[in-house]
């Protein structure tokens, strides 16, 4: 079964003629060749473009190591370009192994009838040159694994059941091709091991490799977490007995970050309208490879639910920010102090706000007053939402606080502006 990417293919169409060239980017298997060689060039085709007019070349076969090399590259591609008429697309996978890659596609764009649809896999490398390089002439599609309505069109099986594949191997559409348990924990292991800390340590040069997977496995069992640099070199000198410095701590969660294996999620002063220096909150951008990282452990649901929305509100172009909100209370002795309420996540796009909670459950008055309080701390008119693992259809409650079941959140786009 062909899986569709709807998200990313409606910004491919929309970039069509556009002048920019056209940057897919992501952690490595989550399909972006497959969405550029598969999916956007049978669209083509079937929009009747010629296939002599598409060019196609993935920098990281050995049959196109030769091409690296941008002297021997460009002059080959102008005469492929060069030999047919009308409009040509050219489609490059793993660009950032071709030398002076920037300059190559300024270059590409500048030509007539050209149109450039690139993918890479390092956000410093393409993120950069987006920005600086390229000045306007670039358009960044940041794609991640399957979200979970992805995965449900090519899930044999019901939403429930499907969830709990999902938050336990991931959405890397490789698990497809993997049957038992066994196959899909092996398949994860080895991408960890063979391709992203492969990759991650080569290009950095990384010494102590051992240090590196050390810090991995303290964010993996802390995801959702506030914590900073410091923090976390205090805990691995205690769980492990070991010492790593702040510095070699914020320079390896770069690394991991350029990588697209985590995000960052900064924090919010709501009512301040700042954000907030440290700490922050990492979350992984595919479960699978965290969960088997962990070998199957520490699989606790209400971590796990909350990396889900959080993947979910960046895939659906969200700008999302964990929320601060400063309030005044009193103590048992009656004495005013200052505390800090915390939204699990202030999403923005546009003119556009939402406050949501990730709350697996709220079995009790208590649970759902404390879910509640700061979304009712907020006095302005942004919709509040919070999203459970179970519950009834979505609704508002007597507070005005959309409340949802995490299926219905996941599987309708839309689902935030009911």
């Amino acid at each position: 079964m062909i899986i569709q990417r709807p998200r990313y293919m409606e910004k491919l169409i929309r970039g069509m003629g556009s002048g920019q060239v056209k940057i897919v980017t992501g952690v490595r298997r989550c399909g972006k060749s497959f969405l550029l060689f598969d999916l956007f060039k049978s669209h083509l085709v079937g929009q009747g473009v010629p296939e002599s007019n598409i060019f196609e070349m993935a920098f990281d076969r050995f049959s196109s190591r030769k091409y690296r090399n941008p002297e021997v590259f460009y002059p080959y591609l102008a005469e492929r370009l060069g030999d047919v008429a009308g409009a040509r697309y050219v489609l490059l996978d793993e660009v950032q192994l071709l030398g002076d890659f920037a300059e190559v596609l300024i270059d590409l764009i500048a030509m007539e009838g050209v149109d450039v649809y690139v993918t890479g896999s390092n956000a410093k490398l393409l993120s950069k040159d987006v920005v600086t390089e390229f000045r306007g002439r670039g358009q960044e599609i940041a794609m991640a694994p399957l979200s979970f309505s992805e995965f449900m069109s090519a899930y044999d099986g019901g939403k429930y059941d499907g969830y709990q594949e999902y938050a336990t191997y991931g959405g890397l559409p490789g698990i497809f091709t993997r049957e038992t348990p066994e196959e899909k924990a092996d398949y994860l292991n080895s991408l960890y091991k063979e391709v992203y800390l492969r990759d991650i340590v080569e290009r950095n040069v990384v010494r102590d490799s051992g240090n590196l997977e050390e810090l991995v496995d303290v964010l993996s069992s802390a995801i959702g977490s506030l914590t900073n640099a410091s923090k976390l070199a205090a805990t691995f000198k205690s769980r492990k007995g070991a010492r790593m410095a702040p510095e070699t701590v914020e320079r390896y969660l770069s690394f991991l970050e350029d990588s697209f294996l985590l995000r960052r999620a900064k924090r919010y002063d709501v009512k301040g309208r700042r954000y907030i220096g440290t700490p922050f909150k990492f979350y992984f951008a595919d479960l699978g490879l965290r969960n088997a990282r962990m070998n199957f452990r520490q699989m606790k649901e209400t971590h796990i639910m909350e990396n889900v929305v959080y993947n979910e509100l960046v895939g659906r172009g969200l700008g999302v920010d964990v929320g601060v909100v400063p309030v005044s209370t009193k103590d048992e002795d009656g004495k005013s102090r200052r505390v800090q309420l915390e939204i699990d996540f202030v999403c923005n796009r546009g003119s556009k706000r939402y406050y949501v909670q990730s709350a697996f459950a709220l079995p009790t008055s208590e649970k759902r007053d404390q879910e509640q309080r700061p979304l009712l701390k907020v006095d302005d008119g942004f919709k509040k939402v919070i999203v459970t693992k179970e519950g009834l259809e979505p609704h508002y409650n007597e507070n005005g606080i959309l409340m949802m079941n995490v299926y219905d959140f996941l599987l309708n786009q839309d689902s935030l502006d009911f």
